[in-house]
C-alpha cells in the first residue's frame, strides 16, 4: 500500500457524555489501560473477562464485569452489547490489548460499532500483518531488516503424504520457531507447547512438526535464525496512528529482561524508555507504507554481528506493557481519545523521558543485566526515583491491592528461579 491509502475508520461519537472505556481481557496489561485512562480523564474502566484476575480484582477504578467463558467470542460480543446498552448517553470506548481479542472485536465490528469507538484495524490489514510470515514477507519488500525465515505450512497437514518443508543449508541451527498468528495457535493443545521454540538440532524441528500435525493445528508457523545476545539486545517501540494516517505518538524502549515462563516468554518484564531514531523511522516506514491506523507495538532485536535493528513482528495493538509509554510521560490514551472521540488533531510526540518500568523486583532484575554500563543506569533510575510499576498506583492502594502486588514480586523471583535461574548469552 501507499502513504496515501488509510484504513477506513469509524466515526463513532456516541454523544457528548461522560467517556467510558470498557475493556476485554483481565491481565495486567488491561490494568494498565485502566490506569492510563484514570490517570488522563479521572474515570473508572469496565473490565470485560471470563474472571476478575489479580490484577484488575479488588481495584477502585475497575468495575468488573464477568461471562460465564471467557474464551467465547459470542457470549463476549453479546456482554458487550449488553454493558452499552446500559450505558446511554456515554461516549464508549473499546480497548484490548491480546491478539485474540482484538481479533475477535474486529470480526463483530458491525455489531459493536453502532456503540463504541473501535479503534483498531480492518479484517483485511490485521490479517496481513498480525502473521510472522507475512509481516516478515512486508518488511523484506520496503527494506526492513529480519531474521531470515523459513515458512511452515500445516494447512494440509492432516493428508496423506504431506511432508514439512526442510530448513535450507544456508540457515544454522540454533533456530526460533513460533506460530505465524498467535490467534491460530491460542487453541491448540499438546505436551510442551511453548509460545517460543529453541530449536538446538533437526530432530528437535521433526518432533515440534509432528506435535502440531497430530494436536490439528492447521496455521503456519516461522522459522527463524537465532540473533544472538541475552534479552538486553531486544528493544520494543509503542506507535499510535491516528484517523487521518498521521503518526501522532512514537515511544522506544531498551528491554532488560523478559519473561521466561512458557506461556509468557517473550514479554518484557523490565524496560528503559529510550529514543532511538534510527529505529523508529524504520517503524514509521512500516506503518506509512502499509496504510496502519491505530495503536502498534514492535518487537525488535538488536543484532550485535552488525548493529542493525531486526524487526521480528507487529502487534496489531497496544502492547501488554503499555504502561511504560505513560509512565514517560505521553498517556497514549490521551492520543487515541483525542482522535477518536474528540475529533481533535494531536501534534506528534517522540518520548524522550528515561524511565524504568520493571514488573519485577529491582535486585533481581540487575541480576541479570551483565552490562556494567547498562546496570549503573539502572542503578541511577532507581536512586532517582525515575521508575515505574504499572501495579503501583497511589490512587488505588487498597490493603488487598497492596498484598496482591507485593506477591506478585515474590511471585516472579519464584518465576525466574524455575524457569531462568541464571543470565544465558541468548536469553534462552
Amino acid at each position: 500500500m501507499s502513504d496515501t491509502t488509510h484504513e477506513p475508520v469509524d466515526t463513532h461519537t456516541a454523544s457528548t457524555g461522560p467517556l467510558q472505556p470498557v475493556i476485554l481481557g483481565a491481565d495486567i496489561g488491561v490494568y494498565a489501560l485502566a490506569r492510563s485512562f484514570h490517570e488522563a480523564y479521572g474515570v473508572r474502566s469496565i473490565v470485560v473477562s471470563g474472571a476478575a484476575l489479580g490484577p484488575v480484582a479488588d481495584s477502585r477504578i475497575v468495575d468488573n464485569v464477568l461471562v460465564a467463558d471467557g474464551h467465547d467470542p459470542r457470549q463476549l460480543v453479546d456482554k458487550l452489547v449488553e454493558v452499552a446498552r446500559g450505558l446511554a448517553g456515554r461516549r464508549l470506548v473499546l480497548m484490548a490489548n491480546s491478539d485474540w481479542l482484538v481479533r475477535v472485536v474486529v470480526q463483530h465490528r458491525t455489531e459493536l460499532e453502532p456503540y463504541y469507538v473501535v479503534p483498531f484495524l480492518s479484517a483485511e490489514l490485521l490479517d496481513q500483518i498480525s502473521d510472522k510470515a507475512t509481516f516478515a514477507e512486508i518488511c523484506e519488500r520496503i527494506g526492513i531488516s529480519v531474521p531470515r525465515t523459513v515458512v511452515q505450512d500445516f494447512a494440509h497437514a492432516g493428508e496423506p503424504g504431506w511432508q514439512p518443508v526442510p530448513v535450507p543449508a544456508g540457515i544454522t541451527y540454533p533456530l526460533i520457531a513460533k506460530a505465524a498468528s498467535s490467534a491460530d495457535y491460542q487453541d491448540v493443545e499438546f505436551e510442551g507447547k511453548k509460545k517460543v521454540f529453541e530449536i538446538s538440532e533437526p530432530a528437535e524441528l521433526d518432533q515440534l512438526w509432528v506435535s502440531l500435525a497430530g494436536a490439528g493445528f492447521r496455521g503456519r508457523f516461522v522459522v527463524q535464525e537465532l540473533i544472538p545476545g541475552d534479552d538486553t539486545q531486544m528493544r520494543s517501540i509503542t506507535a499510535y496512528v491516528d484517523s487521518r494516517g498521521e503518526i501522532t505518538l512514537l515511544c522506544s524502549a531498551h528491554v532488560l529482561l523478559e519473561e521466561h515462563t512458557p506461556s509468557g516468554l517473550g514479554n518484557p518484564a523490565a524496560m528503559i524508555t529510550t529514543r532511538i531514531d534510527p529505529m523508529l523511522e524504520q517503524a514509521r516506514r512500516f506503518l506509512t507504507e502499509t496504510g496502519y491506523v491505530g495503536f502498534a507495538n514492535f518487537d525488535v532485536k538488536v543484532d550485535p554481528r552488525d548493529g542493525s535493528y531486526r524487526f521480528f513482528e507487529v502487534n496489531p495493538r497496544i502492547g501488554r506493557n503499555n504502561y511504560y509509554v505513560t509512565a514517560a510521560g505521553a498517556n497514549p490514551m490521551r492520543f487515541l481519545v483525542e482522535d477518536r472521540v474528540e475529533g481533535h488533531a494531536v501534534e506528534p510526540v517522540v518520548v524522550e523521558k528515561e524511565i524504568l518500568y520493571a514488573i519485577v523486583p529491582h535486585r533481581l532484575l540487575l541480576k541479570y543485566v551483565a552490562d556494567p554500563a547498562l546496570a549503573a543506569k539502572v542503578k541511577g533510575l532507581i536512586k532517582a526515583g525515575a521508575v515505574a510499576h504499572p501495579l503501583r498506583y497511589a490512587q488505588d492502594a487498597g490493603p488487598k491491592r497492596v498484598a496482591y502486588v507485593t506477591l506478585a514480586l515474590v511471585n516472579q523471583v519464584r518465576k525466574f528461579r524455575t524457569h531462568y535461574p541464571e543470565l544465558t548469552g541468548t536469553g534462552f
